[in-house]
């Protein structure tokens, strides 16, 4: 297939944010320059939703910081999944705050 949708390099992008950003030629066209790594911190941003209106919300905010020129999402740590990296203190930080938050 010669137009396939490009994924993270942890994460695959749900039908969902698949479909909201193939339906802009231009937003697709900004996904599909970004880097994989940046592809993957947008979906796991999306994916780490509890909510589905929140994931709605994520995935509308996707297509529009693209189109703001972002290559990152805003207030991210980042994709805690990678395995090519150790998580920053920050994302460590973040990882144990939600762990007592969620009684784990």
């Amino acid at each position: 297939m010669a137009n396939a949708f490009s994924h993270g390099i942890v994460h695959e992008a749900g039908d969902d944010l698949q479909a909201a950003v193939s339906s802009d030629p231009k937003v697709l066209a900004l996904w599909q320059s970004l880097t994989p790594l940046g592809r993957n911190e947008f979906i796991c941003w999306v994916d780490d939703a509890k909510q589905p209106t929140t994931r709605q919300r994520r995935i509308q905010r996707t297509c529009e910081e693209l189109l703001e020129g972002k290559k990152r999402p805003c207030c991210w740590v980042g994709c805690i999944h990678r395995t090519d990296k150790a998580p920053s203190r920050w994302q460590q930080a973040v990882s144990i705050d939600q762990k007592g938050k969620n009684g784990g």
